[in-house]
């Protein structure tokens, strides 16, 4: 049951509801398979926490990449991203040890950082995904139904591969898209991500977003991002 609080929210910053009711209007294929339109839902802004215990052997592989740098780059540059590293004797842990990290990572769990409302709505003839709080950024992308694209205020954002992540990857497996703004200049770098999409046991959305703006010299001007888990149509809190 929702709370009282998030009731409120949802009222309050919702309110101007009628515009994308009228005529008719239907949720582009794409987006309507984790949005009704009009339909605010629960959405949480998550970190991921490691389990316990799990820091003793990260600081082995530490020292073991220390030791031998030019190794440890081209081992990890092979290996699957955001998924453990594959066993190696030079990953300065035994076997044993290598297996009591894999089942340790296997602990790993989401923890809310801030609670988000969630409404797709329709703006003229494109849609938006309003989001509240530090998810606010995603209310500015506008998606375009007969391009399958989105656009934000920085300009059109290119579709990228679909997502279709490893099941021990860090957010778990799940599947979805992903539009990128990027441009760069001889005053450096912005790059915006946005990917949209549902865990592989088909029960929670996931939205990704992210913002980075870097100088010429490579140093990091702007880093936002959010990573936001939310209830599907029909599937509850």
């Amino acid at each position: 049951m929702q709370s009282q609080v998030f009731r409120t929210l949802v009222n309050v910053l919702f309110f101007s509801v009628a515009l994308s009711a009228v005529a008719g209007a239907k949720a582009p294929k794409l987006l309507g398979a984790y949005f009704k339109l009009d339909e605010p839902v629960e959405g949480n802004i998550v970190s991921v926490k490691q389990p316990e215990g799990i820091k003793a052997y990260l600081d082995k592989v530490n020292e073991a990449a220390k030791a031998d740098p030019k190794w440890f780059v081209e081992y990890s540059e092979k290996a699957t991203p955001n998924v453990p590293l594959p066993f190696h004797e030079k990953l300065g842990l035994t076997k044993k040890e290598y297996d009591e990290y894999r089942a340790l990572w296997k602990k790993r769990e989401f923890v809310s950082l801030q609670k988000v409302g969630i409404r797709l709505e329709k703006d003229g003839d494109e849609f938006m995904i309003r989001v509240t709080g530090k998810g606010a950024k995603i209310s500015l992308l506008r998606f375009n139904p007969e391009k399958g694209t989105f656009r934000s205020p920085n300009g059109p954002m290119e579709r990228l591969d679909d997502i279709d992540t490893d099941p021990e990857s860090i957010l778990g497996g799940w599947k979805g898209q992903e539009w990128r703004y990027l441009e760069e200049s001889s005053l450096g770098l912005t790059k915006e991500n946005f990917a949209v999409g549902k865990t592989d046991d088909g029960k929670t959305g996931m939205m990704i977003y992210r913002l980075q703006d870097v100088s010429s010299t490579g140093r990091m001007l702007y880093d936002q991002s959010a990573v936001i888990r939310f209830a599907l149509p029909g599937k509850g809190k």
